[in-house]
C-alpha cells in the first residue's frame, strides 16, 4: 500500500527530479492534517458498528424499497450482506484517509468488486448513495468530535463512488 509520500517521491524519482514547490506543498498538506487523519481513523475504529447502523439507517430510509420483499436487501440475509459491505467500506476508506492515498482502494476493494456485484446483480445505484450517505455522517459525527477540517473525509469515499457509478450493471 502506497501513500502520500511515498507515492509523491517515487513519481518525482521516476522523472528524476528534485522535489519543487508544488510537491512540498502537497507534503505540507498532508502532514498538516496528520494529527485529524489519526483522530479520524481512531474513532472510525471506536464506533464502526454505529457509523454502519446510522448509514444503513438513512439508506434505507432515503430507498425504503431495498427492504422490501423483492428488495435487494429484503431477508435478514442480505440485510446484513448490506451492512457487512457499508463495513467494508468504511474500514478501507479509513486506511485510505491515514496513507493519503487511494491505491489501497482500488487494489483490495474495486478490483474485485465489479465483477463481485455484476454477477450477483448488485445493483450500484444504492451502493453509491450509501457510500456517499457514509461520508456524510462520518463528517458529521468528526465535526461533532471537534476536528472542523474534516475535507481529507471526501477523498477515499468520492473515490469509491465515482469508480464505482462508472460500473455498468
Amino acid at each position: 500500500m502506497r501513500d502520500t509520500v511515498t507515492g509523491l517521491i517515487s513519481t518525482y524519482d521516476i522523472t528524476g527530479r528534485y522535489l519543487d514547490r508544488e510537491a512540498i506543498d502537497s507534503l505540507r498538506a498532508y502532514f498538516g492534517s496528520g494529527t485529524d487523519r489519526v483522530k479520524a481513523a481512531a474513532y472510525i475504529s471506536a464506533n464502526a458498528s454505529s457509523l454502519v447502523k446510522a448509514t444503513g439507517a438513512a439508506l434505507f430510509e432515503q430507498i425504503p424499497e431495498l427492504i422490501r420483499p423483492g428488495g435487494n436487501a429484503y431477508t435478514t440475509r442480505r440485510y446484513a450482506a448490506c451492512l457487512r459491505d457499508l463495513d467494508y467500506y468504511l474500514r478501507y476508506s479509513s486506511y485510505a484517509m491515514v496513507a493519503g492515498n487511494c491505491d489501497v482502494l482500488t487494489e483490495r476493494v474495486l478490483n474485485g468488486l465489479r465483477e463481485t456485484y455484476n454477477s450477483l446483480e448488485v445493483p450500484v445505484g444504492p451502493t453509491v448513495i450509501g457510500i456517499q450517505l457514509m461520508k456524510d455522517v462520518l463528517k458529521d459525527a468528526l465535526e461533532a468530535q471537534g476536528i472542523a477540517n474534516t475535507s481529507f473525509v471526501d477523498v477515499p469515499f468520492d473515490h469509491l463512488t465515482r469508480e464505482l457509478s462508472e460500473v455498468s450493471v
